[in-house]
């Protein structure tokens, strides 16, 4: 199943309002961020990491990246990476890489999010292809998620 479809699924069972918007091919979170007409901070991005064995996926606003030290901190991990593509790729069925929806908890991953993002009402993100984002309220996001909030984004 295609992960939209999978993810439309979820959301409408969980009663989430949400609407799906397309725009033209772009790989990067800014870009989409500009393509979409959103702000930076507005944009979740997703970013897969490895605590020690474990993989994790790590949201924060486009306009921000990981520190990797709080974040190390935060995990209680030893040693605390990017995860590299093909550690990652097969836990995704129907997404392209690099576009997964910030929804870990469908594919039984732990889900960090950075506090920054509770401070706009609605969050933009990738609906599993480089070309496709769905925009949500963020209550319904957390609601949905649960991920665990904490503090380890740095702004750009």
């Amino acid at each position: 199943m295609p992960i939209l479809a999978k993810l439309r699924e979820f959301l409408d069972a969980n009663k989430a309002a949400y609407s799906v918007h397309s725009h033209p091919t772009a790989y990067t979170a800014q870009e989409i961020a500009a393509l979409s007409h959103v702000k930076g901070r507005a944009l979740a991005k997703v970013v897969m990491v490895k605590a020690g064995a474990d993989l994790a996926m790590v949201v924060l606003p486009a306009d921000h990246k990981v520190d990797f030290s709080r974040l190390k901190t935060i995990l209680g991990a030893k040693d605390v990476r990017l995860a590299q593509e093909g550690e990652f790729s097969g836990v995704f069925p129907g997404c392209e890489v690099g576009a997964m929806p910030p929804f870990g908890n469908l594919f039984n991953l732990l889900v960090y999010a950075d506090r920054s993002l509770e401070k706009d009402e609605e969050i933009v993100f990738n609906a599993g292809t480089h070309t496709l984002t769905v925009k949500m309220t963020w209550r319904d996001y957390a609601r949905l998620v649960k991920p665990k909030l904490e503090d380890f984004a740095i702004h750009l």
